[in-house]
C-alpha cells in the first residue's frame, strides 16, 4: 500500500508540473506573439498537453499506422515543449539586461525551437560505432564485444531499426553481443516480428533486463528473445569463449549506488569477467567481486540537452569509460531513444569493445 501511495503522489506531482510547463509556455508565447487567449487557445493547449499520455495509452491497445504517427508526433511535441521551455527561461534572464521587443522575442523562440528540433531528429537517425579498448588480466587472446543498450523497440524504433542495428553489428564481426537492458520501449506492443531481426545476428547474443522490460512485462520480453536465440542472464553467469558473462536484473525502483545481487554470486576472480547491469551503479560492488568490466546504459547521456545536467545530479557515471581500482565501467549513451525521437548533445551508439591482454 505504501508503494502504491508513493506512486500516486509521484504521479500527481509529475503531472501537475507537466501541465504547469504547458501553461507557462502557452501563456508566455501568447503574450509575445499577441495571440488571443480565447476558447481555442485553451483547447489547443489541453490537447497538446494530453497528446503524449493519451497516445501512449492508446498505443498499448491499438496498433496501426495512424496510432504510430500520432504517438510519434506527440513524442516530438514533448521534446519541442522542453526545448521551448528552456529557451524561454533563458529569455527571461536575458530580457533583464537587454531590451527585446515581444514580437522579436517570440519569433526568435519559435525559430530556435524549430531549428533545434529538426537538428535533434536528424542527429538521432545515424547510429555511430564507438570503439574502446579495455585491458583485462588473465585473457588468453583478444576478444571483441558489441554492446547494445537502450534500443527501445516499440512504436518509433521498430523491426526495421533493429535490422539496421543487426546489419551494422554483423559487419563488426564481434565474438559476442551483450544487450544491457531496455531492449523494448514499453510503448507499442511487441511480437515475434518486432524481434525477428535478432535471428540474423552472427555472434551469440546475451541479454539482461532494464527498467523498460518491467513496463512491458519481463516474461513477455524474455520469451520473445529466447525464440531468437538470445541467451537471457537473470542474476546468473555464463562462460563463453573464455569470458565469464554476468547478467544482473535491473534493480527496480532503487537508485542506490550499489549492486547487492552481485554480492551473492560465485565469480572466479582468476578468470576474465564482464558484468551486464543496466543502471550505471554498483561499481564498488563490481570491484569487490573482481569484475574486470561492467557494461551499463540507462542514462542516454541525457539524450537532449540540457537534461544531461539533471542526469548528472542522479548518476555519478553518465557516459563513457571509467575505472575504479582495476575495474572498468562503460556507460553507453544508448543505441536508440526514448520519448522524443531526438538527440541533442548525444549520439545513438553501437559500442565495439576490444578486450586486450593486460
Amino acid at each position: 500500500m505504501n508503494r502504491m501511495v508513493s506512486f500516486v503522489i509521484f504521479f500527481v506531482i509529475f503531472f501537475t508540473i507537466y501541465l504547469a510547463m504547458h501553461f507557462y509556455v502557452f501563456w508566455r508565447m501568447s503574450y509575445l506573439l499577441s495571440i488571443s487567449r480565447n476558447v481555442w487557445f485553451y483547447v489547443v493547449m489541453i490537447a497538446l498537453a494530453l497528446s503524449f499520455p493519451v497516445t501512449s495509452f492508446v498505443e498499448r491497445f491499438i496498433d496501426g499506422p495512424v496510432c504510430r504517427l500520432l504517438y510519434t508526433l506527440a513524442a516530438t511535441w514533448l521534446g519541442a515543449l522542453f526545448l521551448m521551455l528552456f529557451i524561454l527561461l533563458v529569455y527571461e534572464v536575458v530580457r533583464l539586461f537587454v531590451k527585446i521587443s515581444p514580437a522579436a522575442a517570440g519569433i526568435t523562440v519559435l525559430s530556435l525551437t524549430l531549428i533545434i528540433v529538426i537538428y535533434g531528429i536528424l542527429n538521432a537517425v545515424p547510429i555511430r560505432v564507438n570503439e574502446i579498448n579495455v585491458p583485462v588480466p588473465g585473457l588468453e587472446d583478444e576478444k571483441t564485444i558489441v554492446q547494445l543498450s537502450d534500443i527501445h523497440i516499440g512504436t518509433i524504433h521498430n523491426s526495421d531499426y533493429l535490422a539496421r542495428i543487426v546489419e551494422k553489428t554483423n559487419a563488426l564481426n564481434p565474438d559476442m553481443v551483450l544487450i544491457t537492458g531496455d531492449f523494448v520501449d514499453g510503448s507499442g506492443r511487441i511480437d515475434e516480428h518486432s524481434v525477428a531481426p535478432l535471428k540474423d545476428l552472427n555472434p551469440q547474443a546475451f541479454f539482461t533486463t532494464g527498467n523498460h522490460e518491467m513496463y512491458e512485462g519481463i516474461g513477455i520480453v524474455t520469451d520473445l528473445l529466447e525464440k531468437t536465440g538470445v541467451k537471457i542472464l537473470r542474476n546468473e553467469t555464463a562462460d563463453y569463449k573464455g569470458v565469464q558473462i554476468i547478467g544482473i536484473d535491473n534493480p527496480g525502483d532503487r537508485v542506490k549506488d550499489e549492486n547487492p545481487a552481485l554480492r551473492g554470486m560465485k565469480i572466479d576472480k582468476a578468470k576474465p569477467s564482464v558484468l551486464m547491469f543496466h543502471p550505471p551503479l554498483g561499481l564498488s560492488d563490481a570491484t569487490e567481486a573482481g569484475v574486470n568490466l561492467q557494461l551499463s546504459g540507462h542514462t542516454h547521456a541525457g539524450q537532449i540537452m540540457p537534461f544531461n545536467i539533471f542526469t548528472r545530479m542522479f548518476y555519478r557515471y553518465v557516459c563513457g569509460l571509467y575505472e575504479k581500482d582495476g575495474t572498468y565501467l562503460y556507460v553507453s549513451p544508448g543505441t536508440g531513444t526514448w520519448g522524443p525521437p531526438m538527440r541533442i548533445g548525444s549520439r545513438s551508439e553501437i559500442t565495439l569493445i576490444r578486450l586486450k591482454i593486460a
